[in-house]
């Protein structure tokens, strides 16, 4: 099969599956993390092992009689794979642009390699039946570099498959379980990554949803049923809500802090929450509760110290971010609504956050400490923040900032160590703090590098119980583990 067209197609068709496999299905929709895509998960894992097979052959090998109808009848089943994983896809997600674009150039080019192996297929089949040893150079050892890529890749879609009913997320209405009676709720931020989850707990709790997002098509993956608004002028002046939910904000660690992106973010969360303030200043009927969204970036840069909600915080711009997100939040006291600012730590769950962005490097044993290691990291997982804000609502002695964190921060090293064992992976590579500094500046430093040890005083002494307090054993039944 010495054709160096036929070839050049062949590498075309690999780096377009390499970029749909490392962007889409690693990146931007992180199929193995979806329990919703076992069965695609599936079909991709024998796909690529068929692909390993193909590579392998088409670089090292003639397979004459019916070794090449074998070939032949593989890549017949790779066909229909194929088809019905597209089919598998359209039922169970909404692929983006990028996706199905990519989609149909590797269909289109995978119709022209057929095209032009079919001669040599033909001419293999009507002779002995043999496999004949051959090379093509280079083209044998890039094909041989294409089936070992493929092949880990679908060993590794098949492991997700099977760990994909323990990513099963338990039941939302237990976390709003001490909420009594129907709650009227309205909640910025309802799409993102807390948003989602605590839309869905409500929703499965009986409770009346209204969700603000700027665009609606955004919303139409939440539970329902729930109402959508794009503005908050569209909710008139006798709309009654017992509670309001803010948790509105740019994303802080996904770009470089420009002195743009630093507007931003600030401008994303104190804008929102002024007009939440401005909203309830003329509803007719208050609500009973303003729950804001904050960070424990409030208390700045800390090294040891035990950080309560009575705490001083050190200034950077973290701490700016947060208290003038919560300085606009507390402007709704007046109006006599009880206003808690919920200062988050480092939200822990497989469908987003600082975690999600952390699985895929340390699943392939890419992972390990940041600097070293010695910085706190104060976390939560995803569903005590929802069973958090529930509490909240039930219990109307609270009031002011509250620690949204487990009781047991810890430093990073520990953290990785975690993490790894959770998904029985080494974690050997550290992260170098000067490159970080380097590449991402004050992001890394305030962000990455520097941490707090946040205590959640207040909610314990309310009587509140974590579900998750440990981290090694939090993050085994986050990701799944055995």
């Amino acid at each position: 099969m010495d054709n160096s067209v036929l070839w050049t197609l062949i590498a075309v068709q690999v780096f377009m599956g390499a970029f749909d496999t490392l962007y889409h299905h690693e990146g931007t929709e992180r199929l193995a993390w979806r329990a919703s895509q076992k069965n695609e998960l599936r079909l991709h894992g024998v796909r690529n092992i068929f692909y390993a097979a193909i590579f392998v052959c088409f670089g090292w090998f003639e397979p004459h009689g019916l070794f090449t109808i074998a070939l032949v009848l593989i890549l017949g089943v790779e066909v229909l794979i194929t088809l019905w994983d597209f089919v598998e896809e359209d039922l169970t997600r909404k692929l983006p642009a990028t996706e199905r674009i990519n989609h149909t150039l590797l269909a289109l080019n995978y119709g022209a390699i057929l095209a032009l192996a079919s001669p040599y297929l033909h001419d293999w089949s009507l002779r002995d039946t043999a496999i004949v040893a051959t090379h093509y150079g280079w083209w044998s050892v890039f094909a041989s570099a294409s089936a070992l890529g493929v092949f880990i890749f679908g060993i590794r879609d098949l492991l997700a498959a099977a760990r994909s009913d323990r990513l099963l997320l338990p039941d939302a209405q237990r976390l709003v379980s001490g909420l009594t009676g129907c709650k009227r709720v309205l909640i910025t931020g309802g799409t993102g990554f807390i948003g989602t989850r605590l839309v869905a707990a409500l929703v499965a709790g009986r409770h009346q949803v209204t969700v603000l997002t700027r665009d609606k098509s955004h919303a139409e993956d939440l539970a329902g049923p729930i109402s959508v608004v794009t503005d908050l002028d569209q909710v008139p002046d006798d709309e009654r809500f017992d509670v309001v939910i803010n948790l509105a904000g740019d994303p802080v660690a996904n770009s470089l802090w420009s002195p743009r992106k630093r507007a931003e973010i600030i401008a994303s969360r104190v804008d929102t929450t002024r007009q939440l303030v401005q909203l309830i200043s003329r509803l007719e009927t208050k609500p009973e509760c303003l729950i804001s969204g904050s960070a424990i970036g409030w208390y700045g840069l800390n090294d040891d110290d035990d950080l309560t909600e009575q705490a001083d915080p050190h200034d950077c711009f973290v701490h700016e971010v947060c208290a003038s997100w919560e300085h606009e939040a507390d402007a709704a006291r007046q109006f006599g609504v009880r206003v808690v600012t919920l200062r988050i730590g480092l939200v822990l769950g497989v469908e987003g956050g600082m975690l999600a962005r952390l699985l895929t490097p340390f699943e392939f044993g890419l992972g390990g400490p940041m600097g070293r290691g010695k910085h706190w990291m104060s976390w939560i997982a995803l569903d005590d923040v929802v069973r958090m804000i529930a509490f909240i609502i039930a219990d109307k002695g609270i009031h002011g900032p509250v620690n949204a964190t487990a009781p047991n921060p810890v430093r990073n090293e520990v953290f990785t160590r975690a993490l790894a064992a959770s998904l029985n992976r080494p974690a050997a590579l550290r992260v170098p703090a000067r490159l970080l500094e380097f590449v991402l500046g004050d992001l890394a430093r305030e962000a990455l590098l520097g941490g707090q040890k946040v205590l959640p005083e207040k909610i314990l002494n309310a009587g509140f119980h974590f579900l998750h307090a440990d981290i090694h054993s939090g993050l085994k039944a986050i990701t799944g583990a055995r």
